[in-house]
């Protein structure tokens, strides 16, 4: 596997982990993806700058999530900018507790690769700029 295919499986994982902490309300497992300096905007245009206030919001609204079935992401694109920040556009599907899909998403995630991460090539890959879109059905 080259290079580039282990980054691509790298950032998978990282969205296999919102997912994850997603599904699980688990605001302190999802906040360790973001990036110190990172910005996240809700799918409902609510703008959070810096891990702070990114955490200060996750912490409030995550455990006290309500809904009944669950959710679940998939990289649809990854496009890198350079070797250490890939745009990825992830495809975000909510189904009810039937198993119908009941909302969509369409989320953008900066992502970067920090220097000082797990002991790979060029560390582990964050949260830095996300964009999290509601896809409106009919639109």
């Amino acid at each position: 596997m080259d290079a580039r295919e282990q980054a691509v499986k790298a950032i998978e994982q990282v969205v296999a982990e919102v997912e994850r902490t997603q599904r699980a309300k688990d605001a302190e497992g999802f906040l360790a993806l973001f990036h110190p300096d990172a910005l996240w905007t809700t799918g409902h245009g609510k703008v959070l700058i810096g891990f702070d206030a990114i955490a200060e919001f996750t912490r409030a609204v995550l455990p006290a999530a309500n809904w009944d079935g669950e959710v679940a992401y998939e990289v649809v694109h990854t496009q890198f900018l350079r070797p250490d920040v890939a745009a990825v556009k992830v495809r975000q599907v909510y189904r009810g507790a039937a198993g119908t899909v009941e909302g969509e998403g369409a989320p953008l995630y900066v992502m970067t690769r920090n220097g000082d991460g797990d002991g790979g090539p060029g560390g582990r890959w964050l949260l830095t700029a996300c964009q999290n879109t509601e896809v409106r059905r009919g639109e």
